[in-house]
């Protein structure tokens, strides 16, 4: 298996070409990618204000790598814990898991997560402090707002052909699903493919989102997908 401290080390290594330390990145978000590798990618590269041409600034990288390698940290320490209550819980005869953890779910989110789908909606948190409240939730802290980002405003209603869908208006979770009992994927009004994305289009030379990119998120982004066919979770 890659191991993820090993390609951290290559992002670090400045005696690498950079298009080298930019690919060792991705192969970290292969090891962690709390929303899914295209959606972290795209929170990295403006979190990290990773410009259009790394070149430019190419520690935006390791802005990137240390925002990763603190959220994996915290994902572990919280990873361990729920391990070791599970093996209490089994010494005691309960054998089912009473609450799944998040991690557990579609890799890394739950289904009803429309990011996984568009890669410009996923919440405005930073990678650790998205981590910190999905773990306090799995403790079983009560956090108002949606339970991926802590947004507090009333949801989206977003058609799916059997009725609506209520969407998170900060990250796109969804908060109330389909009445009609089934799963469904969220399909963006505007396609950008993964090959635009990972040259960061989106960005500028100076390491900020670019406003005329149609994918840049707003503050009602969540109104651009729209529900395609019904699907079932995967067993």
């Amino acid at each position: 298996m890659t191991s993820f401290h090993t390609h951290r080390a290559r992002v670090h290594d400045t005696s690498l070409p950079v298009h080298r330390r930019h690919s060792a990145l991705r192969t970290c978000l292969t090891c962690f990618a709390p929303y899914g590798l295209r959606a972290t990618y795209h929170h990295l590269t403006v979190s990290a204000r990773m410009p259009r041409h790394l070149e430019t600034d190419p520690d935006s990288l390791l802005r990137a790598v240390d925002e990763l390698h603190e959220a994996r940290e915290l994902w572990r320490a919280g990873a361990e814990e729920y391990a070791a209550q599970r093996r209490a819980q089994k010494r005691s005869g309960r054998r089912t898991r009473p609450v799944p953890p998040w991690w557990d779910r579609y890799r890394w989110g739950p289904l009803e997560a429309a990011w996984h789908h568009d890669p410009f909606l996923h919440p405005p948190l930073s990678l650790p402090d998205y981590v910190q409240r999905r773990n306090a939730l799995l403790d079983g802290a009560e956090l108002p707002g949606c339970p991926a980002c802590g947004e507090e405003g009333p949801a989206v209603p977003v058609p799916t052909g059997h009725g609506e869908a209520g969407l998170c208006r900060s990250c796109a979770r969804v908060l109330t699903p389909c009445p009609c009992g089934r799963w469904h994927g969220f399909e963006p009004s505007v396609r950008f493919g993964w090959s635009r994305t990972w040259r960061r289009e989106h960005m500028t030379d100076s390491g900020e989102a670019d406003p005329r990119w149609p994918g840049v998120r707003g503050a009602a982004g969540t109104v651009r997908p729209a529900a395609q066919h019904p699907v079932h979770p995967p067993s």
